[in-house]
C-alpha cells in the first residue's frame, strides 16, 4: 500500500486501514494479515484494536489511541474505542454541517451491530448491542444441524423467501433494520449509520422510508482527525 502514512483498526473479523497519499486519505478494510503487518512500508501513527492482537506483530504502545484520546463527555471505561470515535465522529460532523440533529443515535454495523446514543452536549448516554449479520448466521448454524451458513448477502428480494438459505439471509438482515427502525421511532433521533454491513442496511432503511445518515468510514475518518489533534498538541 503506498502512501506517507497509516492508521490501522483492529477489529474483531477484519482490520481497517486509513492511508494517506497525494490524493489524501483512503479507507480499506482486510482479513487479519500479520505476515502484511510486517512487510508494511507506510509509517503507522496511529493504531487501537477491539479485536485480538496477533503475538508476532509489534506495535507501539504510544501510538494506541485510548478512549482518554476521544472527547466525548461520560464515556465509561468499558466502552469499545470503536464505538467512542463513531459516536464523536458523528457529533463533530453534525456540529459542522447543516443537520439540525439534536441527540444521535450511531449505529456501527460490524461483526456486532452497535448502536449508540449522543446527546446534544457530546455525552455518551447508553446504547444497544446486537449480533451482526454474519454472526446471527454463524449462530443458526452452530445451533442448529441442518442449517449452513448461507453467507450474510441478500441473494432474494421476496419479503418471505422459500429457500431455507435465502430465509436466513432475509430474516437476519429483517432483525437489524427492524431494531433501528425501532430505535428512531421511540427516540426521534437522527440516525448515522457506518461499518462493513451498513450499505446494504441502508438500501433496506431507505425502501421503508426511513432517514439515514451514510458514513461507511465513520469510524476511520474519526481516527484520523484524533491523530490529527493529538500531533498538534
Amino acid at each position: 500500500m503506498p502512501g506517507k502514512k497509516c492508521c490501522l483498526l483492529i477489529g474483531n473479523s477484519r482490520w481497517h486501514w486509513a492511508v494517506n497519499n497525494a490524493e489524501g486519505w483512503h479507507y480499506s478494510h482486510t482479513k487479519p494479515d500479520a505476515a502484511a503487518f510486517k512487510a508494511l512500508k507506510i509509517p503507522l501513527v496511529a493504531w487501537a484494536a477491539v479485536g485480538p492482537i496477533p503475538k508476532d506483530i509489534l506495535l507501539n504502545p504510544k501510538q494506541q489511541l485510548s478512549l482518554k484520546d476521544i472527547p466525548l463527555k461520560n464515556l465509561p471505561p468499558w466502552l469499545g474505542i470503536d464505538r467512542a470515535l463513531a459516536g464523536w465522529g458523528a457529533f463533530q460532523k453534525s456540529k459542522s454541517s447543516a443537520i439540525k440533529s439534536g441527540e444521535l443515535l450511531v449505529a456501527d454495523a460490524g461483526t456486532v451491530l452497535s448502536l449508540t446514543r449522543i446527546t446534544t452536549q457530546g455525552e455518551f448516554a447508553g446504547g444497544q448491542l446486537i449480533a451482526g449479520l454474519q454472526l446471527q448466521l454463524t449462530a443458526m448454524a452452530n445451533g442448529t444441524k441442518n442449517l449452513k451458513n448461507p453467507g450474510p448477502g441478500l441473494s432474494s428480494t421476496a419479503k418471505f423467501p422459500f429457500t431455507t438459505a435465502e430465509a436466513m439471509q432475509r430474516g437476519s438482515l429483517q432483525a437489524l433494520v427492524g431494531a433501528l427502525q425501532e430505535a428512531t421511532r421511540e427516540t426521534k433521533m437522527s440516525l448515522w449509520l457506518c461499518g462493513g454491513d451498513s450499505p446494504i442496511l441502508v438500501e433496506e432503511l431507505k425502501k421503508r422510508n426511513t432517514k439515514v445518515i451514510h458514513h461507511p468510514n465513520l469510524v476511520l475518518e474519526a481516527m484520523v482527525d484524533i491523530e490529527k489533534q493529538l500531533n498538534q498538541d
